[in-house]
């Protein structure tokens, strides 16, 4: 998807129509004398619902709206006869978006699901008609209720991307690279840091016709939990993820401490994160000989146990598709 077109947050400002009126009404008809009050019920104004397209990767379709605005209900009219409702607006978003009160941050709703609907505004509620307020000692009740207002309310959408695996690492880790040799996505690639600037989507084949989308999440540099660079931008997009998958380059002086690092970064913007499965692995393997990499992986701790891969030999790619399928198909969560 082209950068320019990637678009994670929007504000706008959402406003559910106002209830109709209730009628004050009597019939009136030939051969009835001194018919009673049948003023019937305004409608209901129309909802602000929100609702998940799994055909959307991208808030784009809402960049340039503003304001999203319901229609009000109708009045009631004589004869027991209801207004017409208003009619409900749908806001189509991508899975995996949350929409959070603009001023106080507070997560009103989330959808992941496809064709999921919920409720952000209700419409004003409908007045009722001078029909209800017949009694005993008021045979001829002279009023009716108005309609209750609408909502208003300004709102922010975030969309956290959906993945089965979220590629971390440092800018110019390898990840485009590792991407666009597994898929047919095409993210931008080149020899210097931050090359990728929004997340990309890609759908990684596997045996048997079977597959998983692979995120490849903007590099992320330390200091980004606490909003360094883009960084609180990019860590919302790992949050979805079902696996994670670790990269350090091959050349890095302390691969361990890298790895780390990551770690800690994830750790203070959102510790559940920890939670989630993950696999290291050391990229670009084709920049060390056989004996470096001895090295390297003798130095490590027992428990990170890294795999070699290189992007651009293909090299140790086939298993690290069957490590992601057999995390991803884990009866338990353990790392």
């Amino acid at each position: 998807m082209a950068s320019s077109n990637f678009i994670d947050y929007v504000k706008i400002n959402v406003k559910s129509g106002p209830g109709g009126a209730g009628s004050t009404h009597f019939r009136r008809e030939k051969f009835v004398d001194k018919g009673g009050p049948d003023g019937g019920d305004g409608g209901r104004g129309g909802h602000i619902i929100v609702r998940g397209n799994p055909q959307l990767w991208t808030l784009l379709h809402l960049k340039y709206t503003k304001h999203i605005k319901a229609d009000g209900g109708n009045k009631g009219e004589g004869g027991r006869r209801s207004g017409a409702q208003g009619k409900d607006v749908y806001v189509e978003v991508p899975l995996g978006t949350v929409v959070k009160d603009a001023e106080t941050g507070e997560q009103l709703l989330e959808i992941t699901e496809p064709g999921e609907e919920i409720i952000l505004l209700s419409g004003g509620r409908g007045g009722l008609g001078n029909s209800h307020f017949k009694s005993s000692t008021n045979q001829t009740p002279q009023h009716s209720q108005p309609g209750e207002p609408g909502a208003e309310q300004w709102v922010v959408l975030e969309l956290k991307l959906l993945a089965d695996v979220g590629l971390v690492g440092f800018p110019n880790a390898g990840k485009s690279t590792l991407l666009r040799s597994v898929s047919a996505a095409k993210p931008e690639v080149a020899d210097y840091p931050f090359t990728t600037l929004v997340p990309n989507l890609g759908v990684v084949r596997y045996k048997g016709y079977q597959s998983f989308v692979m995120a490849d999440i903007p590099g992320i540099i330390e200091g980004a939990a606490q909003g360094k660079g883009l960084g609180l931008r990019f860590l919302r997009h790992i949050e979805r993820n079902s696996l994670l998958l670790f990269m350090v380059p091959a050349d890095t002086e302390e691969v361990e401490d890298s790895y780390q690092t990551l770690l800690n970064e994830l750790k203070e913007y959102n510790p559940e994160l920890l939670d989630t499965p993950r696999l290291f692995v050391v990229s670009k393997a084709d920049l060390i000989s056989a004996e470096d990499r001895e090295k390297l992986a003798a130095k490590l701790p027992e428990t990170l146990k890294p795999l070699f891969i290189s992007s651009m030999t293909n090299e140790g790619i086939e298993r690290l598709k069957d490590e992601i399928w057999a995390k991803l198909n884990a009866p338990s969560t353990a790392k």
